[in-house]
Order: C-alpha cells, then sequence, then structure tokens
C-alpha cells in the first residue's frame, strides 16, 4: 500500500519559486529521507504534506486522503515534527505530553506503551520546564508529543539539526525501531551521512528533485574515478587543483578533497606528478568510494 502520493507539485511565495515539479511516493512502513542542504524546499514540502499550506499547484494524498480537501482527516492520522522546537517552554515534560494527548482526544496511559522507548529516557525530568531541557531531550520530547496519538505516519523535519553526534545516533536508533512497527516515516535532513540510514532517499536542492532511490543504488551512479586527496597546505591544494586542467570536479569533504579528473584514463601518478611541480607538500592521494555526498555534488553540477 502506499502512503504518500506527491503528483506535479509547485509552491511559490511570490516571484520565490520554493518547489518546482515534485513527484513521488512513499511506501507503507517506508523510512523515506528528504536529503538536501538549507533553502533546498525540504520544510515548504513537509508543511503541504502536513496541511499547514497549500500547493500552488499539483496534488498530493496521505493515506489516501487529499491534502486540500481532506486535512481534517490527515491531522487526526499524521504526527509532524517541525524543525524548530515547537512545544510549550514554560510547560513541564508531562505537561506538554497531557496537551498533546488531550488535543487528540486520548491519554498518556492509553498509548503508553508506544512511546515507552523514547519517553522513559526524559522521564526521570518529567517535571522540567521543556525549555530547560537539552537538545536531544527536546528532541524525545517533541517526538513523544508526536507520537502519543498513535498516528499512522510520522513527518520528522531536520529533526537531528543542532543536536550532538550520541542524541542523533540514539534518535535515529528510535526511528528504526518505530518503523520496524510498521510506522511510515518521512524525514527530511541535510545531513549527507543519515540517508544511508533510509530505505529510500530523494536528494533535494533548489526545490527540484534530483534523484530518488535506494542509498547503494544512488552511489552506484557515480561512475567516474574518485581521489581524496591532502597536503600540508589545503588551500593551496584547492586553488591548485581548481587551476588544473584534468579536473572534472573538487570539493572539500573534512581533512580531504575529493578529486574527480575528466578523464577515466586518468592515474593517480599524474596527479601527484602535477601537484609536486606546483609546489604542494605531504600530498597523500587514496582512492575514493562515492558517498551519497559525493552524488549529490555531482548532479548539482549536472542539473545547473
Amino acid at each position: 500500500m502506499t502512503s504518500v502520493i506527491v503528483n506535479n507539485v509547485d509552491k511559490s511565495y511570490g516571484k520565490v519559486q520554493a518547489l518546482t515539479d515534485i513527484s513521488f511516493s512513499v511506501e507503507k512502513g517506508e523510512l523515506f529521507g528528504i536529503i538536501g542542504p538549507d533553502g533546498a524546499g525540504k520544510t515548504t514540502l513537509f508543511r503541504i504534506l502536513t496541511t499547514v499550506l497549500k500547493p500552488s499547484k499539483g496534488s498530493a494524498t496521505v493515506e489516501g486522503f487529499d491534502v486540500v480537501k481532506d486535512y481534517k482527516k490527515i491531522r487526526q492520522i499524521a504526527g509532524y515534527m517541525p524543525g524548530r522546537f515547537s512545544l510549550y517552554p514554560d510547560l513541564s515534560v508531562q505537561e506538554n505530553l497531557e496537551f498533546f494527548a488531550t488535543i487528540f482526544g486520548t491519554t498518556i496511559q492509553e498509548n503508553y506503551e508506544l512511546v515507552k522507548d523514547i519517553y522513559s529516557q526524559i522521564e526521570p525530568f518529567k517535571n522540567r520546564p521543556a525549555g530547560k531541557l537539552s537538545g536531544g531531550m527536546k528532541q524525545k520530547l517533541a517526538l513523544s508529543c508526536a507520537m502519543i496519538h498513535k498516528p499512522d505516519i510520522l513527518f520528522l523535519d531536520e529533526p537531528t539539526t543542532g543536536v550532538d553526534a550520541v542524541s542523533r545516533k540514539e534518535f535515529w536508533e528510535m526511528l528504526i525501531r518505530l518503523k520496524n512497527s510498521g510506522i511510515t516515516i518521512l524525514v527530511s535532513t541535510p545531513y549527507m551521512d543519515e540517508a544511508s540510514l533510509c530505505d529510500r532517499v530523494a536528494l533535494i536542492q533548489n526545490g527540484r528533485i534530483l534523484a530518488i532511490d535506494k542509498p547503494d543504488e544512488i552511489t552506484k551512479t557515480f561512475t567516474k574515478k574518485l581521489f581524496a586527496v591532502k597536503s600540508e597546505n589545503n588551500y593551496k591544494l584547492l586553488k591548485t587543483l581548481q587551476e588544473y586542467e584534468k579536473t572534472g570536479s573538487i570539493y572539500p569533504f573534512g581533512e580531504y578533497l575529493h578529486f574527480s579528473p575528466v578523464e577515466d584514463s586518468f592515474k593517480e601518478e599524474e596527479l601527484m606528478e602535477y601537484l609536486k611541480s606546483k609546489g604542494c607538500e605531504a600530498v597523500e592521494i587514496n582512492t575514493q568510494e562515492p558517498t551519497i555526498e559525493d552524488c549529490f555534488m555531482n548532479l548539482m553540477t549536472s542539473h545547473e
């Protein structure tokens, strides 16, 4: 069964085109990622799917309900966690959860088993004001509030932005457990490394979808040679490679630069020889397996 269907959706704010011809579908029980940088259109798309915004063009359904005509029904069956912490900071942890349960005509006790694994981690602080929680705990409370009415589908807009690495890992472990229980989850993130944790992903940039597939299938589309390069002075290295006639693409990736040549016959020795001739010192070159981020950068270039 298909949980979400999006057909040729556009959204504009005056002269600003936020989304252009967006189409995709999400199957029941799938963990589907919308991956892209800030300003790519992820939040606008989620606001349309959660009936907060109307599309300028096109149509979309959630669990068979139209996002415009059936917005009241969608709000009853969907859980939404916006990117910005939107709970009541002056209410305690427990009061926030009780409030959201009451809005949906349920109680904490009735659906406690559903949020137990998540909420039990913050329950020792149930009397603390939500605004005084750490970033990771705020996210766990927000997810508990989005889950308390037992939704069929979850929309999580950048749930791990600004959260420490340990909390990010714990949060994704929780999402995978929820997905394994049969809940459909759509999650947006600017972190490319989180893409590999999804069943399928849509790569989005400037309001357009660049690719949709399983993460490992997307990485297979990168067929060019790829090298990870670093030196004593990476800034000089970057400028040197940008001037190199055989450079296809060059981007910083952590302590390395990812270099792809224009020719398939290009050899590592050629690169080393060129860099030494330009005075680059302590050069290290390794063959690199492409990541989702490499594919994203490659797709961005091809769609310019």
